[in-house]
């Protein structure tokens, strides 16, 4: 007997059917809200059950517990918490843009602080959720039974109001979500009357000529539209929120006085996190934070040191703290009871069809009311005609039920008639009492004519509808708490940091950094230990520049690749530390390296200057290509081509020039060519080049390209292999055209070996040789003699081993021009004719 009572079940679709049930019982009972009332069950049940117990706005406080057991014992049996913070949430102004619960008591905080026990607290119904229940006693809603079936309950509300567009819902399902941000009435409404107007006939972006955005409670600023627009006329964006901050200035310090913030932040957690960066020393620049509030509104204080900059301490708030918020939209709600992502205009045709249902009800309802009266009105007007007679069938009769039957049968009146003058009280036989009767039937039949043309005529149900919208409007309509910022949502990372000066570094061995100027000046003069940087044994800083920390530094590899960084974004180090290796920081291949550098003040904003600009390059095959700065002012993530190289070429210099420069080539050979840049014309970004210099062979190679900068201060120097090298006077080359194979520069022997290096110097330069045995000599480029060009030169250093060999040459800037860097004057390394960071 017991196997016949187990039934065998597959415990796959068990699973599955048990589990699509709980999950459409969630997503349709439970978490996502009616796209009519925009209430989910427990908010509906909340404020028909206040209904019911009579506690409307006009009425005492009841107790909280009061509400709350109305409410679990009739209509929701679930937990007391559920529907107690639920009840807490509609009466919090900081969660709510309209409240429907006036609560009174402790409700919480947006400090996040709990609110008090339902035994403690009291509520009652807001006059705007009696909007929302207005009319429901006049059929023009689903009535259902409750849990145990003795009662009935709502379906959903008659509303008057769209509450799912003016307070949103936020709600998690099984598999679907919903997060929709609360909105101004009076612009919603607006919108209602526009979509009434045009009878559905509008779009998007017409009703968003009345929706601007969403409206938060807690005020705020929107910043950028983008999302916006996207959330109204998809159902989807992401929005961001600002709280509103003013910088107060003070005698001693600044100050930040922050009176919104974003919607949904906890206020005591923004300033906890506020303090735990500056405990961590993330955030500079800020010296106290309090909080300030009370009941006549929000006063967040952050005080900031006297020496830091108060704009970029406030942008670094709104970067690393909830001071800046996204929402991200996501319009799913109940249709027909199925979930569905509607857009705006979606969500103002279901309600205005919610309206149109419950006013076309309302009217049935009011008419079938006014008929029935009017019938009863007709009957007594008869009676009162004729009340002689009326009273003496009544007196003959020997009961109710017989004058019933005798007064129809007598005036040929129906059942309801007659037991209204058999009921009628003597009062009413009165002249006055009779006027009324007649003068009430005309108002009724007035009624009755108007309430039949609604219901016949569109147009007439349209007007009802739009005059109910403007009655709230006018009632309960505000001005926006929101502001909206028509901006690019994403903060300018320029925000973050001051335009201080700074000194760039690059060692020989391609690593990087950036150093205060104060810092810097303080350890160059006078400093303590070491003046050079703490790199490795055989290398030695190549590069030294001033730049500010908005200037944008261009990186060109052998390989021809164009990379951008802005200073900010090159690591920080003292002066004696190393810095980061380029190869990391760029992320270049193992097999490249970068080989020129380029700095620019300002690479978008001017555009004069990016314009009239050109950058010139020479590749070891002895290419040279020239190209507007404007090409390489579009900054990409993961750098560009910069040249098109052919197979077994690369870039070896890259120059900044003003269009009017003279260029000098020199190859392996020792040979030299000089021409006028003019001589290249400008060619795009991805272009190869033209022929700068013929070289001498397939063993032959370009090993360097000079800009001449300031002719009557600089010479040309030239190293060979074996520790040759000399200085020449510039005007020793004569000018030709380009693609020649030059003139020679260097007597090359098998003493001397092939050129290794061509370098435009000053007295100030030292020069720095690198053997390939590792071995780095420094030496003043003063101590040279100006010579012939032609000459093989003098013996710069003594190759102690029998192989060795110059791998290359350097010019650097001596100890006293690091000084006058730190001045921020030029380096040398500068391009012509441009000015301080533009090199």
């Amino acid at each position: 007997m017991a196997e016949d009572r187990i039934i065998k079940i597959d415990i796959n679709q068990e699973m599955k059917s048990a589990y699509i049930d709980y999950s459409m019982s969630v997503i349709v009972s439970r978490a996502l809200p009616d796209v009519r009332d925009g209430f989910k069950p427990v908010h509906r049940r909340i404020l028909f059950g206040m209904n019911e117990l009579g506690n409307t706005s006009d009425k005492p406080y009841k107790k909280a517990a009061r509400i709350v057991g109305e409410v679990l014992g009739k209509y929701h049996p679930h937990g007391d918490s559920s529907v107690y913070f639920a009840l807490v949430r509609l009466a919090q102004n900081w969660s709510m843009r309209y409240t429907l619960v006036d609560g009174q008591g402790n409700f919480g905080s947006v400090d996040g602080d709990s609110p008090a026990a339902m035994r403690y607290t009291e509520a009652r119904m807001s006059r705007l959720a009696e909007e929302m229940l207005r009319d429901i006693d006049k059929d023009t809603v689903d009535f259902q039974l409750n849990f145990d079936d003795t009662l009935q309950e709502p379906t959903v509300l008659p509303t008057r109001i769209p509450n799912l567009l003016i307070n949103g819902a936020s709600g998690i399902a099984v598999g679907m979500a919903t997060n929709m941000p609360p909105h101004n009435m009076t612009e919603v409404l607006r919108a209602c009357q526009a979509y009434v107007d045009a009878r559905g006939e509008i779009d998007v972006e017409g009703l968003m000529e009345h929706v601007k955005a969403p409206d938060f409670p807690t005020g705020a600023t929107i910043y950028g539209y983008a999302g916006i627009k996207e959330a109204f006329e998809t159902g989807r964006g992401r929005i961001v929120i600002r709280g509103k901050a003013e910088i107060e200035s003070g005698t001693t310090h600044d100050k930040i006085v922050i009176s919104e913030i974003p919607y949904m932040v906890n206020k005591a957690e923004l300033i906890r996190a506020i303090a735990d960066l500056v405990n961590e020393k993330r955030l500079d620049g800020v010296s106290n934070v309090n909080d300030e509030s009370d009941r006549s509104g929000m006063r967040i204080v952050v005080d900031v040191k006297r020496e830091a900059n108060a704009n970029i301490v406030l942008n670094k708030l709104y970067k690393m703290t909830a001071l800046q918020s996204s929402f991200s939209v996501n319009n799913i709600a109940l249709v027909n009871g199925r979930p569905k992502l509607m857009n705006l205009k979606d969500l103002i045709g279901n309600f205005v069809d919610h309206r149109r249902d419950v006013v076309l009800r309302r009217t049935r309802f009011e008419l079938k009311k006014a008929e029935e009266r009017a019938h009863i009105l007709q009957g007594l007007i008869i009676a009162s005609d004729h009340i002689d007679e009326v009273i003496a069938i009544i007196r003959s009769s020997s009961s109710p039920q017989q004058a019933i039957d005798r007064l129809r049968e007598r005036f040929e009146l129906s059942e309801v008639q007659a037991r209204a003058i058999v009921e009628m009280r003597l009062r009413q036989l009165t002249g006055l009492e009779q006027e009324k009767l007649r003068a009430e039937y005309e108002e009724i039949e007035k009624l009755i004519a108007r309430l039949k043309e609604i219901l016949e005529n569109e147009d007439r149900l349209l007007q009802v509808i739009r005059y109910e919208f403007q009655e709230i409007i006018d009632k309960y309509g505000d001005e926006r708490k929101t502001d909206i910022v028509y901006a690019s949502e994403e903060l300018n990372p320029e925000d973050f940091y001051a335009d201080d000066e700074m000194i760039i570094t690059i060692s020989h061995m391609g690593y990087i950094k950036r150093t205060p100027l104060s810092e810097f000046r303080a350890q160059t003069r006078g400093g303590v230990g070491s003046k050079g940087s703490e790199t490795r044994e055989e290398d030695f800083v190549e590069h030294i520049y001033p730049a500010s920390m908005h200037a944008t530094i261009l990186f060109f590899t052998a390989k021809g690749r164009c990379f951008w960084k802005k200073v900010y974004e090159i690591p920080e180090g003292a002066k004696n530390t190393k810095g980061r290796a380029i190869q990391n920081f760029l992320n270049i291949d193992s097999d490249d390296r970068v080989n020129a550098f380029i700095r620019i003040k300002n690479l978008t904003g001017d555009v004069d200057f990016i314009n009239s600009h050109y950058l010139l390059f020479c590749t070891k095959r002895g290419l040279i290509k020239k190209t507007l700065l404007e090409a390489y002012s579009r900054p990409r993530q993961n750098g560009v081509n910069a040249i098109a190289l052919r197979e077994g070429d690369g870039v070896i210099q890259v120059r900044l020039t003003n269009g009017n420069n003279e260029v000098i080539i020199a190859n392996r050979n020792g040979r030299a060519i000089r021409f006028h840049e003019s001589k290249v014309r400008v060619m795009g970004r991805v272009a190869a080049g033209v022929r700068g210099m013929t070289l001498d062979g397939d063993d032959d190679e370009v090993v360097g390209m000079i800009c001449i900068k300031h002719p009557e201060q600089e010479t040309v120097l030239v190293v060979s292999e074996q520790g040759y090298g000399k200085r020449s006077a510039i005007d020793d080359y004569r000018v030709t055209n380009r693609g020649g194979k030059g003139i020679k520069t260097i007597q090359v022997t098998e003493k001397t070996g092939k050129l290794v290096g061509i370098k435009n110097v000053t007295e100030d330069n030292d020069l720095m040789i690198i053997n390939k045995s590792g071995i780095t000599i420094r030496m003043k480029v003063a101590d040279l003699n100006v010579i012939g060009r032609a000459t093989q030169g003098v013996r710069l250093i003594n190759l102690e081993k029998r192989n060795d060999e110059i791998a290359s040459v350097c010019k650097v800037v001596s100890e006293s021009e690091e000084d006058r860097i730190g001045g921020v004057e030029e380096s040398a390394d500068e391009a012509p004719n441009t000015p301080t960071d533009n090199a």
